[in-house]
């Protein structure tokens, strides 16, 4: 619809929020507006019960760095769908409890949400011990459970029908992707190194079953525990005649580890390869990180604005309040975990999409059932605001997204995307199907 329409202060008051002022004084002229930003200038206020929906955070532990930006964005994207219309007309509230990244404690937390909260849903959780420790007792209570944890327990089929992973590619996908590019442009004798729980072993096995079946040898694999704050132990395991070192690392030690590799290696190294959770909240500039210049970093959403530069992008930037260095608009330091927290946005935007398909309206067995086996039979998910990543395809069977794999240079103490994958070849044959199982 042409902008023309409309008197420009008005349109600047509705939308500026969502693509930016400044962008459009230049291109008002000419601009037509995306149906999917329409929307938000036109969208009913929200009214009646409101949608509850369960947000489990890692506020606290070694997943707190990931839980404030997971609660930063989680916010934003409530913000601008109550701003749409809500869900089915209804306003969406989140209720927020933090499990301090503890597997036992995320039980309790499950619990309460579920049960003395009285929430529809319950979501966010990311660390698979977490994750692994709630599935069965979301299956008990019979609450769907929506996780953003790119762990490959939920597409194994060892979890539940009642566990999603809607908003982010899981490990398997993500190595599978990257694999042929990592054999054939750096080496095929590779040394992994990687967090010593289900997350790491995901790393260590399916990248291990790629690079083999591609001519790849995996050297060695040193598992570290994610509570770990000095890696001079572990390094020397590296064979001196490694082509390249493999590593995603998580936790508070994660610039330790880095620094420490660095200083081991020296000028001499093998070629680096590593998963963006090994810098998530970590400035790549940051002293002691030039080791880094030149090694190459899997992203799923490029932290850099303007490797993507799409309208979709830059309104999630803007909203959920990210620089274009990927740092909080208020803390250049305050780096956010721009790789992960994109699947808190996404995922709410498939809770949406769901509950407006099926016809949700209370937790209610018949309404819990209609939900599920909506959700189950979806099969895409577009790029738009919505899905600012990129577009998603989803494998009802396996209750799993599979989208994009970015893979980044440290150029200038910047990460510049040198290649892309597609969809098609992070997809593998799936090993389970949850609409088998009863409801």
């Amino acid at each position: 619809m042409p902008i023309g329409k409309y008197s420009r202060r008005a349109f600047l008051r509705t939308t500026g929020a969502v693509i930016g002022a400044g962008s459009i004084a230049v291109q008002l002229p000419r601009l037509r507006i995306p149906s999917s930003l329409r929307a938000i200038a036109y969208a009913a206020t929200p009214s009646g019960t409101p949608l509850r929906i369960g947000f489990e955070v890692h506020r606290t532990g070694i997943g707190a760095v990931y839980g404030k930006w997971y609660e930063r964005t989680t916010n934003a994207a409530v913000r601008q769908i109550n701003e749409m219309g809500g869900i089915a007309g209804r306003p969406v509230e989140i209720v927020a409890q933090d499990d301090g990244t503890d597997p036992n404690r995320g039980v309790e937390v499950l619990e309460k949400l579920a049960q003395q909260q009285k929430v529809d849903f319950v979501f966010g959780t990311l660390f698979s011990n977490v994750v692994i420790a709630n599935a069965p007792r979301a299956g008990e209570l019979r609450i769907p459970y929506f996780v953003v944890s790119e762990g490959y327990h939920v597409a194994s089929g060892k979890l539940n029908r009642y566990v999603f992973q809607p908003g982010i590619t899981d490990v398997r996908a993500q190595v599978t992707a990257v694999a042929p590019w990592i054999i054939k442009n750096l080496g095929k004798k590779i040394t992994m190194i990687y967090p010593d729980y289900a997350f790491g072993y995901d790393h260590r096995d399916f990248f291990g079953r790629a690079a083999a079946a591609l001519g790849g040898q995996i050297q060695a694999t040193i598992p570290i525990p994610p509570t770990e704050n000095s890696f001079t132990n572990y390094l020397p395991r590296i064979p001196q005649d490694t082509d390249v070192v493999y590593h995603v690392m998580v936790g508070p030690g994660v610039l330790t580890f880095v620094t420490q590799m660095g200083e081991y290696f020296g000028a001499r190294r093998p070629k680096l390869f590593g998963f963006i959770d090994s810098l998530e909240g970590v400035d790549v500039a940051f002293p002691g990180l030039e080791f880094l210049s030149g090694s190459y970093i899997w992203e799923a959403f490029p932290r850099y604005a303007g490797n993507l530069n799409t309208t979709f992008d830059r309104n999630f930037r803007q909203r959920v309040g990210v620089d274009a260095n990927g740092a909080s608009v208020t803390d250049a330091k305050d780096v956010s975990t721009y790789s992960h927290m994109f699947g808190c946005w996404e995922t709410l935007y498939v809770i949406k999409a769901a509950v407006e398909k099926s016809g949700y309206t209370a937790r209610t067995a018949s309404s819990t059932k209609a939900l599920i086996e909506t959700l189950e039979a979806m099969e895409a998910f577009p790029e738009g605001i919505q899905h600012p990543q990129g577009p998603k395809r989803f494998v009802g069977r396996l209750h799993q997204s599979f989208g994009r794999q970015r893979i980044s240079q440290v150029q200038n103490k910047r990460l510049r995307v040198v290649y892309t994958t597609t969809i098609e070849d992070g997809m593998y044959a799936p090993e389970a199907d949850y609409t088998k199982q009863p409801l």
